[in-house]
């Protein structure tokens, strides 16, 4: 009973390394490089950083992240964090354009956290100049 408990577990981790693998891909990053992800992953994480060894066990299949990691692995890459820990029939494609404007470029991930570090004056004062500036270069 206990060695089908523990293989069991090898094919979850391995099941979500394939998923966490294939999200990387749809979101156009690579699966092959714990080093990028854990740069990725820690910019738009608020908890302590992951190290590059613990990406890399994420993307062989050695480990699954916690709750709390998952939810922002999910966020990031745009897919179903339920999806990306457990798997189901349905495969997320690649991010529809409505769910790709909500993800954000690395740059902006960090400027957004530079901005928290601000006093409140200063918080006030750069959101005006954004509204400022979205206001006379809007998007269409």
């Amino acid at each position: 009973m206990e060695q089908f408990v523990v293989m069991k577990a090898s094919i979850e981790r391995e099941d979500f390394s394939s998923r966490l693998q294939q999200a990387l891909r749809n979101a156009d990053y690579s699966p092959d490089s714990p080093t990028k992800l854990a740069r990725e992953f820690n910019v738009r994480f608020a908890g302590r950083p992951i190290t590059v060894h613990a990406a890399r066990k994420w993307i062989v299949g050695q480990a699954i992240p916690t709750q709390e990691k998952l939810r922002t692995l999910a966020q990031w890459l745009g897919v179903p964090a339920e999806w990306l820990r457990f798997g189901d029939d349905e495969t997320p494609g690649k991010a529809r354009e409505s769910d790709a404007t909500s993800r954000f470029e690395s740059d902006d991930v960090k400027l957004i956290t530079e901005l928290q570090r601000l006093d409140e004056h200063y918080r006030l004062i750069a959101r005006e100049i954004i509204r400022m500036l979205a206001r006379i270069n809007p998007q269409k």
